[in-house]
């Protein structure tokens, strides 16, 4: 308070008040802390036995980490010994259901939901353990594969032979009777790129026992072996049991599990594909999958008719003029005759963009329009056009793509048409994949080994854990969802193998 003059004046009501208000505040502290004391209280003890239920119900991260996966079992019966075949997609006991049209009953029919089985398929009675490779090659248990009746059949043409308990695999086929390897010698003189890592991956339709695949392994070329499910039995099991990579199809009415200029050679021995049928359209099919530069390779009917004909059950002016129309064939589709001998002969498709481009909507066969995808290849039906090459891609051919072994770690071209993918995100794929195979054999040491001959990727993106592995004595097939990222063209580019599934 201030006087009108300005000076200060004594107020006697102002240390009157400031007592209660002291006490007042004391009071209000200590009551505030009464009660904060009988909360907190109460809540610690709710903290220390929601703790508690916790701790009784889910261990600490240290004791997590040292403490084994602790998993509920689950237990599958055994299927009966009648299901030791059972291939669900494959069964020649639906066949019946399916036409007989270009043979679509062989091709992948998958079982409805409730016609799936949920047991565990068993081995054959007496199942041993798979002679360990390379020498697998060359024998293996009967009682793994026992079926005799491609040995009655082939014996004559030296496919394989039972001696005792086991198969041997002499390399002989219909047009080899007298050995692979001499058959390979004679191919690789009309196809000197097979001797210098220019020629890396192949697919052989038809493949009988495999024996073309098992000789090209130690030649440096990594081959699909296909066959589907005939009257041969299981070739493809015969493939796998030796340790030669193998997968089951057939070409019918649906595209081959395999994207655009994937294989850098394709062969058929005989494999009685009616290759001018039906508009040319297996052979299509063997151009969408065979790389620009690569190479068709045919022995038997109509090759070589002149000297063969008397043979085949038929004359000397229907094979004149089957020849013909597969070379008119072939022509058409921008091939040309690159080598032929005895048996032997060799086409190689065109990797000159100019001449796909020449191909009419109206010719026969047509170039294929760009509504089809070239590398829809999971039941996607053929079509009797031709697939050309990207003209865009420019490191796609044969000449064009790193020899092997440099093109397993070199950045296909084709990795730029990938979501997110580059030369930088390859490389580092790369990398990682290698740390990662050094950790995987950490824990499973037999990789690497004997003991482990074949390996499914079930879920790759550029193939990296195959490559990190390369140098091992197995091989691995690459495995790209149907519904994933299209990776796949990449994995072959790479000079590896692979195919789509849907998982």
């Amino acid at each position: 308070m201030k006087y009108k003059d300005g000076k200060p004046g004594y107020n006697p009501d102002k240390n009157a008040r400031v007592l209660p208000m002291t006490i007042l505040l004391f009071v209000l502290c200590g009551f505030s802390f009464y009660l904060g004391g009988i909360f907190c209280s109460e809540k610690e003890v709710v903290n220390v036995k929601t703790s508690m239920d916790v701790g009784d119900s889910v261990a600490s991260p240290r004791d997590t980490a040292v403490s084994p996966l602790q998993l509920k079992p689950v237990t599958f019966q055994a299927c009966s010994s009648d299901y030791q075949d059972y291939t669900p997609c494959t069964d020649p006991r639906k066949w019946k259901k399916y036409g007989l049209h270009r043979l679509t009953f062989m091709e992948r029919h998958c079982p409805p939901v409730f016609e799936r089985k949920e047991c565990l398929i068993p081995p054959p009675d007496g199942y041993k353990p798979p002679v360990r490779w390379p020498k697998s090659k060359d024998e293996c248990w009967y009682r793994n594969v026992p079926y005799d009746w491609i040995n009655k059949q082939k014996s004559n043409q030296n496919w394989l032979r039972k001696e005792g308990e086991k198969f041997h695999f002499p390399g002989g086929g219909t047009m080899f009777p007298h050995g692979v390897s001499a058959y390979v010698d004679l191919m690789t003189d009309l196809i000197p790129e097979m001797k210098d890592g220019t020629v890396r991956t192949a697919i052989d339709t038809g493949c009988g026992v495999a024996s073309w695949g098992g000789d090209l392994l130690d030649r440096g070329i990594l081959t699909v072996s296909l066959a589907p499910r005939d009257n041969h039995e299981a070739q493809v099991q015969f493939a796998l049991e030796r340790g030669i990579p193998a997968i089951l199809g057939i070409i019918s009415t649906q595209r081959l599990p395999f994207p655009s200029s994937s294989f850098d050679m394709a062969h058929c021995s005989r494999c009685l594909i009616p290759w001018t049928e039906f508009g040319g359209i297996y052979l299509l099919e063997i151009n969408r999958i065979l790389r620009p530069g690569g190479f068709w390779v045919l022995s038997g009917p109509p090759v070589n008719y002149e000297n063969r004909w008397r043979g085949w059950n038929t004359t000397v002016e229907e094979q004149r003029s089957d020849y013909e129309k597969l070379q008119e064939l072939l022509t058409s589709m921008c091939f040309t005759l690159y080598n032929k001998k005895d048996d032997i002969a060799v086409w190689q498709k065109s990797s000159d963009p100019n001449c796909f481009s020449k191909i009419a909507a109206d010719a026969f066969p047509p170039k294929c329009d760009d509504s089809l995808e070239p590398d829809s290849a999971w039941y996607s039906p053929l079509r009797t056009c031709v697939v050309a090459p990207n003209p865009k891609l420019k490191r796609t051919s044969l000449m064009a793509v790193p020899k092997w072994p440099d093109r397993l770690h070199t950045s296909p071209e084709r990795v730029s048409d990938v979501y997110g993918g580059s030369s930088g995100t390859f490389k580092h794929d790369d990398s990682k994949w290698k740390v990662r195979a050094k950790h995987y054999k950490k824990l499973l040491p037999a990789i690497g080994t004997d003991k482990i001959r074949n390996v499914m990727d079930m879920n790759t993106v550029y193939g990296g854990f195959a490559a990190a592995i390369i140098d091992d004595p197995l091989w691995v097939m690459n495995v790209v969802s149907s519904y994933a990222a299209n990776t796949l063209p990449v994995v072959y580019d790479r000079g590896l193998i692979g195919t789509y599934h849907d998982w």
